[in-house]
């Protein structure tokens, strides 16, 4: 077995690898360093959490050994998808180049430009930035990338994903050509394999592990869920989740909770604080402070749950992560593999649990393509349970709108029926003395509204014949219709006259 002793690496960095405990390189490391320091160009292909940052950091900083950078003008240059994952290789770098008098500088968003400008001025031996930021820097003049020896593009397949290529490309093109490109990815997608049969010399392909494998110590599974309503849906999805934390028990000591949305990420955490979880949510739209500090507790294990969008799947390196839920089903396979690569690192067992529902299916249906095998089903323990309480569906943000009044048009019928002023309800209330008392009218009574009737009668005939005298319609003429034009009544009296 191979020793990073036997990897000619300088003894100053042997010495600083020792000390972090390591002695042993993983797969990736024992083939990707060897080229890195015969000058030649890398590129390494490795499922997340193999090891890949030590691979390229460790010959970058055995070749920077030697020299001295000029103001402005870095002698090596780290690209990086994520603030976090940049901020992980500063670590790094710290660690392995203890013993070694190397420079360097973090160009990351959130942090102020008259700070970072310092920094490049008194010169670096190595640029850790992302690639809008170091574009930002290079635009105002205050960055010259004509001496960059080592170029390192890390999580290329990220890089695509958030659209960072043509920012790549363009940088590339602002670098020498005579440079030594190290390019690393956990898949290979065309594009990305076309930059780097533009970019790169003759590399050496270093594959490790089949590519979007998922790590053998992950223990994974799926919940397949659908709501019993559809503007319930948030709701019972959340209460699922918190019933698949409490399944796990102790085992549980600390996990990530993967959500597709930045809104769905604050919804999840405020959620899970109000039921007495220690959780907190860090994703791009936080500011940079909060986001260190969030990370910082998970690490520091001051913070159980960490709920976070696809901004932390990649870069978050926290060894002892016991558990990962994908509260969503990631929109690109790839993103499954990053995302429960956060836990069973390092040769750790860890488990990784995810909930399906109905939409989400077709997504799934990618994942499994790509793993080349089923994802074990979970049965559903909401689905188990009891028909839930008011209490335990109640969220502090609801997933359906309050309905508005209508007023009376909402009423039903039968209340429509009760209600006093309706004429059937008068009917109804009448008393049948009343009905019968009509019946025993006195015949002179009787008469009398006989009379006043026909009198009524020859009125309203009167009227007519006066409408007739006017040209109007003959309501005599039988079998025609009230709809009968005024016109064909006229001939019939015609007629009649003659």
């Amino acid at each position: 077995m191979t020793k990073f002793s036997e990897l000619n690496l300088n003894p100053k960095v042997l010495k600083a690898v020792e000390e972090a405990g390591y002695d042993t390189p993983t797969p990736i490391q024992a083939g990707a360093i060897p080229p890195a320091l015969e000058g030649r160009d890398v590129l390494g292909i490795a499922q997340t959490g193999t090891g890949k940052t030590a691979s390229f950091t460790l010959p970058m900083i055995t070749l920077l050994a030697r020299g001295r950078a000029r103001a402005r003008m870095p002698r090596s240059l780290v690209l990086c998808p994520t603030r976090e994952l940049a901020a992980q290789v500063a670590e790094n770098f710290d660690i392995y180049a203890k013993n070694v008098k190397l420079t360097k500088a973090l160009l990351i968003g959130g942090v102020s430009f008259k700070e970072q400008d310092a920094l490049i001025d008194k010169g670096v031996d190595v640029l850790i930035a992302t690639p809008g930021r170091l574009l930002d820097h290079f635009e105002r003049g205050k960055l010259l990338l004509t001496g960059v020896q080592v170029m390192v593009v890390d999580e290329a397949d990220r890089m695509l994903d958030m659209g960072f290529i043509p920012d790549i490309e363009r940088i590339f093109s602002l670098t020498p050509f005579t440079r030594q490109t190290l390019f690393f990815s956990a898949t290979m997608a065309p594009e990305i394999e076309r930059i780097t049969n533009t970019f790169l010399s003759a590399p050496a392909r270093v594959e490790v592990a089949r590519q979007a494998s998922a790590s053998e110590t992950i223990e994974q599974g799926v919940v397949m869920f659908k709501a019993s309503r559809r503007d319930r849906e948030g709701t019972e999805k959340r209460k699922l989740l918190r019933m698949m934390i409490d399944g796990e028990g102790d085992k549980c000591t600390n996990a990530i909770v993967f959500c597709n949305r930045k809104t769905d990420v604050d919804i999840v955490a405020k959620s899970l604080k109000k039921y007495g979880y220690d959780a907190a949510p860090i994703h791009g739209d936080l500011d940079q402070s909060q986001r260190t500090k969030t990370l910082d507790g998970f690490r520091e294990g001051d913070l159980r749950f960490l709920i976070a969008s696809d901004v932390a799947a990649r870069g978050l390196d926290v060894p002892a992560v016991s558990h990962v839920f994908n509260y969503d089903v990631p929109s690109h396979a790839e993103d499954y593999v990053h995302r429960i690569g956060r836990t069973g690192r390092a040769g750790r067992d860890g488990k990784a649990m995810m909930i399906c529902s109905p939409k989400d299916e077709k997504n799934f249906d990618a994942i499994e393509r790509l793993l080349q095998k089923d994802i074990p089903r979970i049965d559903n323990p909401l689905a188990q349970a009891q028909p839930a309480s008011k209490d335990d569906t109640s969220d502090d943000n609801k997933d359906s709108k309050p309905r508005r009044s209508r007023g009376g048009r909402g009423r039903s019928k039968a209340a429509e029926a009760q209600t006093p002023e309706t004429p059937a309800a008068k009917d109804q209330d009448a008393p049948v003395e009343a009905q019968a008392e009509k019946q025993k009218q006195p015949q002179s009574d009787k008469q009398s509204q006989s009379d006043k009737q026909t009198q009524s009668d020859k009125s309203r005939g009167g009227n007519r014949n006066r409408r007739n005298d006017r040209g109007g319609r003959d309501n005599t003429v039988v079998g025609m219709g009230d709809h009968m034009p005024s016109f064909i009544a006229k001939s019939f009296d015609e007629r009649r006259a003659g």
